[in-house]
C-alpha cells in the first residue's frame, strides 16, 4: 500500500514533470513551426480588452499547459508529432499561421469599429524565439463618436404607438452616449418582439432600417430609424385567431389499442383529435394561450410552447398557423406524448472516514394517469453503510441500513377550490403534489427509525424569476426506537433526557412555505443572485385543539392525539448566494447558510431528530463526513467508553441553529475528457451548528455570542466536475484547516499535516472508535449549490 508521504512525493513530481514538460513542447514541432504562447493587445481600452480577445482566432490562442502537455503524452513518436493515429485528448499545439493572425486582426478591428472607434486600424506584430511565438496586435482607435440626433420615420401610426409606448423608454439608444451597434440590434429585436405581441404575425426584422451619419459633426453620429411598411399601399396587417385545432398524434412505436378521439369542445372553441385515446382537452387547454378570438401574440405562442413542455408529457410539441382570411388564422397544436410508462435505475458508491457503502434507487414513473398529463413517481431506495473497525464478518460490520418508499401524484395545476393567480402558468407551470413517504433507519443495533409522511404541496409562479412552495397538510407519524441496552447504557451514563427525546413516537400535523428567487439560472454560467427561504411550523393547531378539548397526557406531561404525542416546533431557513460571472468558463461563487429551529410547548426539551440540522457532507462544509461536525466545541473525547462513542456516532452531532458560508472558485481544465469537458473547482468552506440551550449529551454545544466565532470549523479543498451536458460528476476533496472541536491555537489542525501519523495515533488512544482524518473526499452527482 503507499503511504500517504509517498504518494502526496509522487503527485508533486509528477505535477512539476507536467509543468516542465509544457514549457518544452515546441521541440516536437517542425522547422520554420512555431508554437503562439501570448497573446496581447495594445491601445484597446481596458474595458473592452476582454472582448476584443474573444474576436482573435481560436488557432492562436495560447494553449493551456495541462490540455497541450495530455496531448503531447499521447500523439508524439520519435521527438515529433505523429501523423497517423491522433488521440482525441487534450489540446492540440496552435501553431502561428499567418493568414489567422491577419484574420484575427481584422476582426479584432471590426469589434472596434461596432464600439464607436470608427477611424480604427489593428496593426499585428509577431515575435519568434526558439520555436515559440509572441503576438502583440498594436491598435490605433482614435477618437470614439458619440450619438448625436435621433429621428424615427414610422409611416404606420400604430407601430408608431406601440414603439413610443414599449419600446422608446426601455431604450439604450440615447443622445450623447457612445455608438454600438449591439445597442442598435437590441433595439430592433425589442421593436421586432413587441409588434409580434400586438398581432403583426408578418412582420419581420428586416422592416426596420438604421442609417448613420457621422459627417455633421465631429466625433458624432446621428441615426435614422426607419420602420417600412410591406409595400408603398398598405400598412402592416394585425392578425386575429380564428379556429383552434388541436392533435395529440400516435408516435411511430405506440402499439396501443385505444379508440381515437375526435369532437369540438364548443365552450372552450377547440377542436380536438387524440390519436391515442388517453388525452382529455380541458387539462391541456388550459395552457394553449394562442385561442380564438385573440390577437396573434408570440409571447403567448411561447409560453404555451413552455408550458406544454413543462408538463413532461410531451416529447414534441409544434404550433403552426394558416392564413384563412386577410386578417385571420388558424392554430394548429401537434403534440407527440412521451412513452407513458418508465423505470430508472439509480445507484451510487459511498467512502468516508474509513466507512464505505452504497445506495440504489429505482423509480417507476408512469406520465399520464388521469389523462390530463398527471405524473405518478414510485420511488424506492436502499443504502448501506460498512464499518470495517466493527468486529465480525461483512454482514457483522453493516453500520446503518436505510430504506425508503415513497409515491408523489403530480398534477400539472393548482387543485384549488378556487381561483388563484398562480393557475395560469404565465411564468411557469404550476403543479399540485400529492405524497406519501416511508422510512425504515436502523444503526448497528443501536437504534431504529421508522418514519412516515403525507403532504399536499402547491408550487406556482408570480414572475419569471420567483417560485412559491407551499404545504398547506404535512401529516408525519414518527417511531423512534433505542436498543433496550443501549438505553440502560445511556441513563446510566446520565443521558435520560435523550433517550426520552429519541426513545419515543409522536404525531405531527403542520405547513411549510419556501420563497425561491432565480432557481432557473442555477446551471447558467453568468452572474446573478440565488435566494431562497423556507418556514416549517407544526403543533399549533393541535395546540388550540388540547386547549378546547382538554386532551389527555402522558407522564411526561405531554399532550396525546389519538394516543400519542404531538409536535410543537417552528423552523426557518435561509440559502443566498452570490454568482460572479468572471468570463470564458470562470465563476465565482459565495453562498451563506443558516437556520434556526425551536422546539416549544408540546416538546419543548429537544428538538427531533429529523427536524435538526447537522454540518458536514458533500453540500456543505466539505472537510468533514456529514453529521461529524460540532455542535459548537462538544469533543467526543467526554464520552465516557468506546462503545458509547460507536452507539451514539451519527446520532449526538445535531443542533437547532445553523451557520455556515462557502466560497468556490470554477474554471475550466480540459475541454475533452472522455467524451465530456473536466471542470475544477477549488473552495473555502466555513461554519458550524450549535444548540439553544444547554444538553447534558453536547457539553460546550450551546451557541453563545461571545464564543461562537472561535467554533468555526474552517475547511478547503479541490474538486473535480465531469461535465456530461446533462448531468455532471462531482468529486472534491476537503482538507481541514480549523477544528473547534480543540481548543486555542490546537484548533489550527493543518500544521499537524505533516505531523500526521503522531496526530492521528494521539486522537485515536482518547476518541476510540473514532479516527480522525485531514482529508474528506466526496463523491455525487450535481454541483454542491
Amino acid at each position: 500500500m503507499i503511504k500517504k508521504y509517498s504518494f502526496f512525493a509522487f503527485a508533486s513530481i509528477t505535477l512539476l514533470c507536467l509543468f516542465f514538460a509544457s514549457c518544452r513542447s515546441a521541440k516536437y514541432l517542425e522547422e520554420g513551426q512555431a508554437l503562439v504562447v501570448d497573446v496581447d493587445m495594445e491601445g484597446v481600452p481596458p474595458r473592452l480588452q476582454e472582448q476584443a480577445h474573444a474576436y482573435v482566432s481560436n488557432e492562436l490562442k495560447p494553449n493551456s499547459r495541462l490540455n497541450l502537455t495530455i496531448y503531447n503524452m499521447f500523439n508524439t513518436k520519435n521527438g515529433a508529432y505523429k501523423k497517423l493515429g491522433l488521440r482525441n485528448v487534450g489540446e492540440p499545439p496552435n501553431i502561428l499561421d499567418s493568414s489567422f493572425v491577419d484574420f484575427s486582426a481584422r476582426q479584432i478591428n471590426g469589434y472596434l469599429l461596432t464600439r464607436g472607434y470608427f477611424h480604427a486600424s489593428v496593426t499585428p506584430e509577431v515575435e519568434i524565439r526558439n520555436k515559440k511565438a509572441k503576438i502583440v496586435f498594436r491598435a490605433d482607435t482614435g477618437a470614439f463618436y458619440t450619438l448625436g440626433d435621433i429621428s424615427y420615420i414610422i409611416t404606420d401610426s400604430a407601430i408608431a404607438n406601440i414603439y413610443q409606448r414599449d419600446v422608446r423608454p426601455i431604450s439604450k439608444v440615447k443622445s450623447g452616449k457612445q455608438f454600438n451597434s449591439a445597442d442598435l440590434l437590441e433595439e430592433r429585436e425589442d421593436v421586432y418582439l413587441a409588434l409580434k405581441e400586438h398581432g403583426y404575425y408578418d412582420y419581420l426584422r428586416q422592416y426596420m432600417r438604421v442609417g448613420v451619419d457621422t459627417n455633421a459633426y465631429m466625433n458624432q453620429a446621428d441615426l435614422h430609424f426607419e420602420v417600412l411598411n410591406p409595400n408603398e399601399s398598405s400598412n402592416h396587417t394585425v392578425y386575429e385567431i380564428d379556429s383552434v385545432h388541436v392533435l395529440v398524434q400516435k408516435p411511430e412505436q405506440y402499439t396501443g389499442k385505444r379508440n381515437p378521439k375526435r369532437y369540438v369542445d364548443s365552450l372552450l372553441g377547440i377542436s380536438f383529435e387524440d390519436e391515442t385515446g388517453r388525452f382529455r382537452l380541458k387539462p391541456l387547454a388550459r395552457y394553449m394561450y394562442v385561442r380564438s378570438g385573440n390577437k396573434y401574440n408570440i409571447r403567448e405562442e411561447n409560453n404555451s410552447y413552455d408550458r406544454l413542455y413543462e408538463m413532461n408529457g410531451f416529447r414534441n410539441v409544434k404550433i403552426n398557423y394558416e392564413k384563412v382570411d386577410s386578417n385571420k388564422l388558424d392554430v394548429y397544436y401537434t403534440l407527440i406524448p412521451r412513452p407513458v410508462m418508465a423505470n430508472q435505475l439509480e445507484g451510487e458508491f459511498a467512502f468516508s472516514s474509513g466507512m464505505s457503502g452504497f445506495n440504489v434507487g429505482n423509480t417507476f414513473s408512469h406520465r399520464n394517469v388521469f389523462g390530463g398529463a398527471e405524473h405518478l413517481e414510485v420511488k424506492l431506495r436502499y443504502g448501506v453503510l460498512f464499518d470495517p473497525r466493527l468486529p465480525g464478518n461483512l454482514q457483522n460490520k453493516i453500520f446503518n441500513t436505510d430504506f425508503q418508499f415513497g409515491v408523489n401524484l403530480i398534477f400539472p395545476r393548482l387543485m384549488l377550490p378556487f381561483g388563484h393567480p398562480g393557475s395560469s402558468g404565465k411564468y411557469g407551470l404550476p403543479r399540485t403534489t400529492l405524497s406519501s413517504n416511508l422510512q425504515l433507519f436502523q444503526q448497528d443495533g443501536t437504534y431504529a427509525n421508522r418514519y412516515f409522511t403525507n403532504s399536499i404541496n402547491y408550487l406556482w409562479y408570480t414572475s419569471e424569476n420567483t417560485q412559491h412552495s407551499l404545504t398547506p397538510i404535512s401529516l408525519e407519524y414518527r417511531v423512534g426506537r433505542l436498543n433496550a441496552a443501549f438505553a440502560q447504557e445511556l441513563e446510566e451514563e446520565g443521558y435520560l433526557l435523550y433517550v426520552r427525546s429519541n426513545n419515543r413516537e409522536y404525531f405531527g400535523l403542520g405547513a411549510q412555505y419556501a420563497f425561491t428567487y432565480n432557481a432557473r439560472k442555477l446551471l447558467r454560467l453568468e452572474g446573478f443572485n440565488y435566494f431562497r427561504g423556507s418556514v416549517d411550523m407544526s403543533g399549533n393547531v393541535l395546540g388550540l385543539a388540547s386547549g378546547l378539548f382538554n386532551l389527555q397526557k402522558n407522564t411526561d406531561g405531554q399532550r396525546l392525539v389519538f394516543g400519542v404525542p404531538y409536535l410543537q416546533y417552528a423552523k426557518a431557513e435561509l440559502d443566498y448566494r452570490w454568482y460572479k460571472y468572471l468570463g470564458g468558463n470562470r465563476q465565482f461563487v459565495f453562498r451563506f447558510n443558516s437556520g434556526v429551529a425551536v422546539p416549544y410547548g408540546n416538546n419543548s426539551s429537544l428538538l427531533i431528530f429529523e427536524k435538526s440540522f447537522f454540518s458536514g457532507g458533500m453540500n456543505g462544509i466539505r472537510a468533514w463526513q456529514a453529521r461529524t461536525l460540532g455542535p459548537g466545541s462538544y469533543n467526543r473525547e467526554v464520552l465516557p467508553n468506546e462503545n458509547l462513542r460507536r452507539n451514539l456516532r451519527n446520532l449526538d452531532q445535531l443542533g437547532e441553529f445553523k451557520l455556515e458560508t462557502n466560497a468556490e472558485y470554477r474554471f475550466r481544465l480540459l475541454n475533452r475528457f472522455l467524451g465530456a469537458k473536466l471542470n475544477g473547482a477549488t473552495f473555502l468552506d466555513a461554519g458550524n451548528i450549535w444548540r439553544l440551550q444547554k444538553n447534558e449529551l453536547n457539553p460546550g454545544g450551546e451557541f453563545q455570542a461571545d464564543k461562537f466565532l472561535a467554533q468555526i470549523a474552517i475547511g478547503t479543498g479541490f474538486g473535480l466536475r465531469m461535465d456530461m451536458d446533462y448531468f455532471v460528476l462531482r468529486l472534491d476533496a476537503g482538507l481541514k484547516v480549523k477544528d473547534p472541536q480543540f481548543s486555542g491555537s490546537d484548533q489550527w489542525v493543518i500544521k499537524e499535516l505533516f505531523n500526521s501519523r503522531e496526530f492521528k495515533r494521539m486522537y485515536n488512544a482518547t476518541h476510540r472508535p473514532d479516527r480522525y482524518s485531514f482529508f474528506q473526499y466526496n463523491f455525487s452527482v450535481g454541483l454542491p449549490f
